[in-house]
C-alpha cells in the first residue's frame, strides 16, 4: 500500500514538473515560431502554431540594421563591469562584516541590510541627479555605478564566510598576511561555487535591466539590448517577427552563460543553504 502511495506521488510530481516545464518553454517556442515567419503572417487573422512560410528574413533584417550588434556589445560590457564590480565590492564588504572587528560594524551592517526595504524605483530621481552632477549621463559609468551595490550578495557572502573555520584566518594572520591577502588566498578559494553562482545571477540581472538604462541613456548608440528592443519598429508599426528575432538574439548570450555554468550555480546555492549536491 505504501509503495502504491509513493508511486502515485511520484507520478503526480513528474506530471507537475512536465506541466511547469511546458508552461516555461511554450512562450520561447512561440517567440521562435514568430521570428521564423514573414511579417505579413504575424498579423494574419488565421492562427497557426507553426509558420506557413519558414524564413530567416527577420533575423537577417535585424542583424543588417547594425544597431543590434552595438546593443549586444553594450549589454555585454555593462553586465561584465557590473558583475566584476559587484563581486569585488561585495566580497570585501562581506569579509569585513564577517571577520574584522571595528567600531560601528553592527550599525553599518544593519544599514546595509535595510537597503532591502528600499525599492530601486525610489532611488531613481536622486541617482539621476547625482549622475547628472557628475557628468555621467549617457555613459557606461553612469549605467554601471548605481548597479554595483547589492545587499543580498553581501549578505550571502557574509553568511558563507561566517561558516569558514576561524583557524584558517588565524593561521594566515600568523604568517603575516593582511586582510586582502587572506580574502584572496584563504576565503575566495573555499567559496568558489557561491561566488560563481552570485556572479551568474548578477550578470543576468544586469543584462536584463531595463529601468535604469532607460532613465540614464539618451543616445541610440549607448542603448543596451532590453532598451534597444523598444526601438524595433518603423513608420508602419511594430514588426513582430523582427522584434522576436531581436529578443531571441538578446536572450541567447545569457541562456548560454547559464547552461555553461549551471553546475556551478547549483553547487553555489546548495553551499549557501548548507546542503550538499
Amino acid at each position: 500500500m505504501k509503495a502504491r502511495s509513493n508511486l502515485a506521488w511520484t507520478v503526480i510530481g513528474a506530471a507537475a514538473a512536465v506541466l511547469l516545464a511546458a508552461m516555461w518553454v511554450a512562450p520561447l517556442l512561440w517567440a521562435l515560431s514568430t521570428a521564423l515567419r514573414p511579417e505579413h503572417e504575424t498579423v494574419s487573422a488565421v492562427f497557426h502554431w507553426l509558420p506557413q512560410d519558414w524564413t530567416l528574413e527577420a533575423f537577417a533584417k535585424v542583424l543588417a540594421a547594425g544597431n543590434v550588434g552595438r546593443w549586444l556589445f553594450n549589454s555585454a560590457l555593462v553586465a561584465l563591469l557590473v558583475t566584476l564590480a559587484t563581486m569585488a565590492l561585495s566580497l570585501m564588504a562581506a569579509y569585513a562584516f564577517s571577520q574584522l572587528r571595528f567600531r560601528g560594524r553592527t550599525l553599518v551592517f544593519g544599514i546595509t541590510m535595510l537597503a532591502f526595504l528600499v525599492p530601486f524605483e525610489a532611488l531613481l530621481v536622486p541617482l539621476f541627479r547625482m549622475m547628472n552632477q557628475l557628468g555621467l549621463i549617457n555613459s557606461y559609468a553612469g549605467i554601471v555605478l548605481p548597479q554595483v551595490v547589492a545587499p543580498v550578495v553581501i549578505y550571502v557572502f557574509k553568511q558563507f564566510f561566517d561558516a569558514v573555520p576561524a583557524d584558517f584566518r588565524e593561521a594566515a594572520v600568523m604568517d603575516g598576511a593582511g586582510p586582502l591577502r587572506i580574502l584572496w588566498s584563504v576565503y575566495l578559494p573555499v567559496s568558489g561555487n557561491i561566488v560563481w553562482a552570485m556572479a551568474i545571477v548578477t550578470f543576468i540581472g544586469a543584462w536584463n535591466n531595463f529601468l535604469w538604462p532607460f532613465i540614464i541613456v539618451t543616445s541610440n548608440d549607448m542603448m543596451t539590448i532590453p532598451l534597444g528592443l523598444t526601438q524595433t519598429y518603423d513608420a508602419f508599426g511594430v514588426r513582430y517577427a523582427q522584434l522576436m528575432a531581436a529578443a531571441l538574439l538578446g536572450a541567447l548570450p545569457v541562456a548560454l552563460a547559464y547552461v555553461l555554468f549551471q553546475r556551478r550555480v547549483t553547487h553555489g546555492f546548495l553551499a549557501a543553504t548548507g546542503l550538499k549536491g
